[in-house]
């Protein structure tokens, strides 16, 4: 086994095919030679009994008359019961291999006497004057000669057949395994990283192909996952750089006023601030690092994931910034035992962000809006209103990215690092519901829209039933 796995794919291919093809040619040389042997054996045993055929008639038709002399070539001998032969053109060594006595019923002998390879048949024969046999031998050195030649034919052509076999399963195996090289020369270059582009596809839609196109979708996912894990460095690097230049000149500015109490409190409140928004925005890229891990799915029903819902807006209405502003939620359940594909904390994550997203982007004194709702098909729906000024159009595409924000929401009193969207679209991708944001209507002085919807943002998240 340690020697086959050193061989190549072709080698082994082709070892196998030689395996294969000697088990089978070696039948089929072996039922030839059987079928050969036993067409000249029954030739032999045809003549014999043909010789031996007018000299039993005599026997029987005419028992006072004394058999004919055979043929010169004719080998015969006619042995009464009591041993005496009336007949006998049998040779010797021939003669005294043959057993004594009379046999009850017709006998075939093969006999290997020396040199000689003889087929005899006996055939007893009762008349009046008593019991005798008739032995008619006929040679068979000439069909022994011509199962020889077949012998060393069938040997011949079966070494021909499996160097020919070889041949064409290298040959054939050589060629079907020629994508496999062009496809690993190709992935070293790619990982050496002194080419591009793709794994070439073969011609043929066979399964090569297939894993060649297969493998390339792979790379691209892997490009992609690359491309975004460097976006997401790069853009965590200069997330990050500005809180810790904050903070590294709050600790400065503390250090020089160590000598007034006030100002020192003052700076090491504000370094405070800038350390917690670095463990937010810390927490948060790891909850969505975490979002690509497998494992098995969770199943909360509804009624906890309203409980979830009762408890964010609690935390939200005792933030600051929402002192001065009004959370309305409202709450629709028709089926509250239905299950969902997340975690309580997973949907909490979800309404925070939201919430805190529109309660940045409002103004003081102004409504926000929560809804919670079942469809036809008992799928989830969270939809949260603000009252502010919308989102600018052409950011919308992006709004779920990665450290994607609008300009207005820099000014955001809650943090604005550009991930809470994000976590939102892949906590609701990962319980295999979406997550979409538009603009609503404005209407005057705050009035509903044509269509009814409150102005600012809507952001509404759909998870389905489990």
């Amino acid at each position: 086994m340690r020697f086959l796995r050193r061989l190549s794919i072709s080698a082994r291919i082709t070892l196998g095919s030689l395996v294969v093809g000697a088990v089978v040619l070696s039948g089929i040389a072996v039922v030839l030679h059987v079928q050969i042997e036993r067409a000249t054996i029954a030739t032999d045993e045809s003549l014999a009994a043909g010789d031996a055929a007018p000299f039993v008639s005599d026997l029987r038709h005419n028992p006072d008359e004394a058999p004919d002399r055979p043929a010169e070539d004719v080998l015969v001998g006619i042995r009464t019961s009591s041993g005496s032969w009336l007949v006998d053109s049998l040779p010797r060594d021939v003669r005294a291999a043959l057993p004594s006595g009379v046999p009850e019923d017709e006998v075939t002998l093969r006999l290997h006497t020396g040199h000689r390879l003889v087929t005899v048949v006996g055939v007893p024969v009762t008349n009046d004057d008593g019991s005798s046999v008739v032995w008619a031998a006929h040679d068979g050195r000439a069909g022994q000669e011509t199962l020889e030649r077949v012998d060393r034919s069938l040997v011949v052509g079966t070494v021909l057949a499996l160097v020919a076999f070889a041949a064409t399963a290298w040959l054939l195996s050589t060629l079907a395994l020629r994508p496999v090289g062009r496809m690993r020369r190709t992935a070293e270059d790619l990982s050496a990283g002194t080419a591009g582009g793709h794994l070439p596809v073969g011609g043929s839609d066979d399964e090569l192909a297939a894993l060649a196109r297969t493998l390339n979708a792979f790379i691209d996912r892997q490009r992609e996952n690359a491309e975004r894990e460097r976006r997401m460095v790069s853009d965590a690097s200069h997330e990050l750089r500005t809180p810790l230049a904050a903070l590294t000149a709050r600790l400065e500015l503390a250090h020089r006023s160590s000598g007034d109490a006030e100002a020192l409190e003052r700076e090491l409140r504000g370094a405070e601030g800038d350390a917690a928004r670095l463990v937010a925005l810390a927490n948060t890229m790891l909850e969505l690092s975490r979002l690509d891990e497998s494992g098995p799915a969770p199943s909360t029903p509804a009624a906890a994931l309203v409980t979830e819902l009762m408890g964010s807006i609690d935390r939200a209405r005792a933030l600051g910034g929402a002192v001065d502003r009004d959370i309305d939620f409202t709450v629709a359940l028709d089926a509250p035992d239905e299950r969902y594909a997340l975690e309580p904390a997973a949907f909490a994550r979800i309404v925070d962000n939201l919430v805190a997203n529109a309660i940045a982007a409002g103004d003081d004194g102004g409504v926000i809006r929560v809804t919670l709702a079942q469809d036809a098909s008992h799928a989830l729906e969270l939809t949260v209103v603000d009252d502010g000024h919308g989102v600018p159009e052409d950011f919308l595409p992006q709004a779920f990215e990665r450290f994607a924000r609008a300009d207005s929401a820099r000014r955001a009193v809650l943090g604005g690092s550009g991930l809470g969207l994000a976590l939102v679209r892949g906590i609701a991708e990962r319980a295999g519901g979406s997550a979409s944001l538009r603009n609503g209507e404005n209407g005057e002085n705050g009035e509903n829209g044509e269509n009814g919807e409150y102005g600012g943002a809507i952001a509404t998240v759909r998870l389905p039933a489990t």
